[in-house]
């Protein structure tokens, strides 16, 4: 037997491959399938499986293309109605895979199909579960994601949840390990650990959710202080459960090496978003007038999923030599399939044309502090609430990049405005969205609230 997780940093994602005797399954693929089927071909197995934990709403999964291009069977579990061809499975329901079994365990909570699958070795002993969302390290999913009905609130999904947990879970084995679908920087949980598996019987110990808590105690914490879901979470959740057109045919569409020229006839024809993905540095110094930066090394995919609020946007990117599959496949995994180019050359193949570039202004922390001592400035705090609660700049106006869609039109475009976030990521985002909607005077405070403070700038904690 053979299970080896496929962990996804920028998404805080987990995919599991799963083989004994040459067949093969995979649990919550990613949309690119290409590595899935090579690793099948290089241990001369058979994927016959995808298994499905719910409809994944923080990621567009890759279960369509990976079953028209190996045969395997798509299996979901009880409840859940697809707009292609798949097995539902029943509750209890166990599917051979070599020598060993996967068992489906209905546990609605997250959503309401969710489903752990329970893998017992070649002796039938139970030694692993797949939790999906139902079961994190540290905590369990949220209970806000399922479509809205007087069954499906969050106090009554949570419910749910906190039975599957005690019916399910709870009475396995402490020595079967847990394999959840995300570990911390996910927006499926409140509180996951930074750990990407654990015991069973160390999460009964540690977690929260598996504690000796009453139902109505844990109804009351997972449905206080969650922040709304990214905007692009249901829509993700619409493509995983009708299907999605096939990852060969957005990469063909986007990687389109476009010349200057050309670039710039695009972006005028089609109205497409100009999206610059290069450093904050290098964006900082000269970009293209209008595009925005949303950074490659960043949480790159969570961040265009929260900001671009169209799906079917046609975007043009700016982007690093060699770079440039890397940036249509990370966006295509959270749905954004309408890359229609980039630019051949990028930002200096720009200006070597001859074309106009802007640039963001910016400022030291201790300049910055040199400034505030003569005169009064508008300082933007970026960052999330729980954030600037924990510390901020005295006087900052707290305006979290999460929501600049809905606060953008709160200020005067001719007014200066000073952006910082934790180290200068988000900061110049927001710098570069505000300069798109047609601020003159932005200026992005480079490093962020570590150099404020190192600067002895005056704070507050709330």
């Amino acid at each position: 037997m053979k299970i080896e997780q496929i962990y996804t940093g920028c998404l805080a994602t987990a995919t599991y491959y799963i083989e004994s005797r040459g067949e093969a399954a995979v649990i919550d693929p990613l949309r690119e399938v290409a590595p899935y089927i090579a690793k099948a071909e290089e241990n001369n197995a058979k994927i016959k499986y995808v298994f499905e934990t719910h409809f994944h709403a923080d990621f567009v999964s890759g279960h369509v293309d990976l079953a028209q291009k190996t045969g395997a069977q798509i299996v979901y579990g009880p409840t859940a109605s697809t707009g292609f061809e798949a097995y539902i499975a029943k509750d209890d329901e166990e599917f051979k895979i070599g020598d060993i079994t996967i068992k489906a365990l209905h546990t609605p909570g997250h959503t309401l199909e969710s489903t752990t699958y329970l893998c017992l070795d070649e002796d039938g002993k139970p030694y692993c579960i797949f939790t999906g969302d139902t079961l994190f390290i540290g905590d369990v999913g949220r209970p806000d994601l399922a479509q809205k009905s007087a069954d499906t609130t969050p106090q009554a999904m949570a419910g749910n949840l906190y039975d599957s947990l005690r019916r399910k879970i709870m009475p396995l084995p402490d020595e079967v390990i847990v394999y959840p679908a995300h570990g911390a920087g996910s927006a499926c949980g409140k509180n996951m650990s930074r750990h990407t598996f654990d015991t069973l019987g160390n999460q009964k110990a540690t977690n929260y959710a598996l504690s000796n808590i009453s139902r109505e105690d844990f109804i009351k914490e997972l449905t206080t202080g969650i922040l709304p879901p990214p905007q692009y979470f249901p829509k993700n959740a619409k493509m995983n459960k009708e299907g999605t057109q096939a990852i060969d045919e957005v990469y063909q569409r986007g990687l389109h090496a476009l010349q200057p020229n050309d670039f710039e006839n695009a972006a005028n024809q089609t109205g497409a978003l100009l999206l610059d993905v290069r450093s904050p540095q290098d964006f900082a110094k000269g970009f293209i007038p209008n595009s925005i930066f949303i950074g490659l090394d960043g949480a790159f995919a969570p961040w265009v999923g929260a900001l671009i609020t169209d799906l079917n946007q046609p975007i043009l990117l700016i982007v690093d030599e060699g770079r440039e599959e890397e940036a249509v496949k990370r966006l295509a995994r959270v749905g954004y399939d309408y890359t229609i180019g980039y630019l051949k050359g990028g930002v200096k193949a720009w200006e070597q044309a001859g074309k106009a570039l802007d640039a963001v202004v910016t400022i030291d922390a201790k300049d910055l502090k040199t400034q505030l001592q003569q005169r009064n400035l508008h300082v933007l705090d970026v960052r999330r609430p729980d954030e600037f609660n924990a510390g901020h700049l005295i006087n900052a106006d707290n305006k979290a990049l999460d929501f600049i869609n809905k606060w953008t039109n709160d200020f005067d475009k001719k007014q200066t405005h000073y952006i910082y976030c934790a180290g200068g990521y988000r900061s110049m985002i927001s710098s570069s969205i505000l300069k798109s909607r047609g601020f003159t005077n932005v200026v992005n405070i480079n490093g962020g609230y570590a150099a404020l403070k190192d600067a002895g700038l005056n704070f507050s904690n709330n």
